[in-house]
């Protein structure tokens, strides 16, 4: 899975790992944030597990910092605290 697809599985659904799995291979909707959604993917109890465990507290932190600091730039506005 590439970090892409970890981070639409894991927005905090709320969900234990059997319903996100089934989500993942079955549910369009959440699929359509992959891009193209229509390619049929599968993926494995498992890699699921695997890369939802990935995102940990810390890391959703600095990805939240970035999308912040990112939408600054994309603004041509500064940031008061650095």
């Amino acid at each position: 899975m590439d970090m892409w697809k970890i981070l639409v599985f894991g927005q905090g659904l709320g969900c234990d790992f059997d319903r996100l799995h089934e989500l993942a291979n079955q549910h369009k909707t959440v699929r359509q944030g992959h891009g193209d959604f229509a390619v049929d993917a599968y993926y494995e109890y498992q890699t699921v597990i695997d890369n939802i465990s990935l995102l940990t507290p810390e890391l959703l932190a600095e990805v939240g910092k970035l999308v912040v600091k990112t939408g600054h730039e994309v603004a041509k506005k500064t940031l008061a605290h650095p």
